[in-house]
């Protein structure tokens, strides 16, 4: 008798890249164990396909239009806790990884690691296990037992994730009131976020955090545009 055929993983992948999205689904095609089950290009859509298409795991970029990944694993949480969230990203996992599983996310991959590390990434979280590098799971443990290493710390590691996205969106030139619309909050609010963010990065000025913002958001956009196919 032949052996019944095991139910494929189901997958969504989220990704603001049309040809980004197209490799990832062209690459899972490939795996008798996994398939596509969406695609959506920023958070939005993403939560909609989450509670239409009932996927096994979502497979998500951390730079999205709107409201970035670790939002959108928060979203996905409050939405339907059983799905497993792997983001896959061209940015250093030192400054990204731990919080995207402080935010609930189960593991963290970089593009330039090659559709084999991608598969098995992919099969351990959907697996119910937590993937990120060796490097990254050793400083995890360091992190965890209290030892926090303080060499070559970024400053915006200081931000809550929600001062984050605030600060990321000032680098894009999104204005109080827009901020406030996209978030969902009153502008009052965003000044506050604005006015922790300062204090945090030892910057005086208004002029001075929106400059510092453009340059990170510029500079992330140069890593892109350098894992671009």
């Amino acid at each position: 008798m032949k052996k019944a055929a095991q139910p494929q993983t189901r997958i969504l992948i989220v990704d603001d890249h049309p040809m980004m999205r197209e490799g990832l689904a062209q690459l899972i095609g490939q795996q008798p164990d996994l398939m596509v089950c969406g695609e959506a290009g920023d958070a939005r859509d993403a939560l909609e396909k989450v509670r239409v298409l009932k996927p096994n795991l979502v497979l998500a970029d951390i730079t999205l239009p709107g409201r970035n990944g670790l939002e959108l694993i928060k979203d996905i949480q409050a939405l339907d806790a059983g799905v497993p969230v792997l983001i896959i990203s061209m940015h250093d996992e030192a400054f990204y990884a731990e919080r995207v599983l402080r935010a609930g996310g189960r593991g963290y991959i970089m593009k330039q690691e090659g559709g084999k590390k991608i598969m098995e990434a992919i099969r351990r979280v959907s697996a119910g296990q937590i993937f990120v590098s060796e490097k990254m799971s050793a400083r995890i443990l360091e992190i965890f037992s209290g030892r926090r290493p303080e060499a070559g710390q970024s400053p915006l590691e200081n931000l809550t994730d929600r001062e984050f996205e605030v600060f990321q969106l000032i680098g894009q030139g999104i204005e109080t009131k827009e901020l406030a619309r996209e978030l969902g909050v009153s502008p009052k609010t965003i000044e506050v976020h604005r006015a922790n963010i300062k204090a945090k990065l030892r910057l005086k000025t208004m002029g001075e955090l929106i400059r510092y913002a453009i340059r990170w958001v510029e500079s992330e956009k140069g890593e892109e545009k350098g894992d671009q196919p």
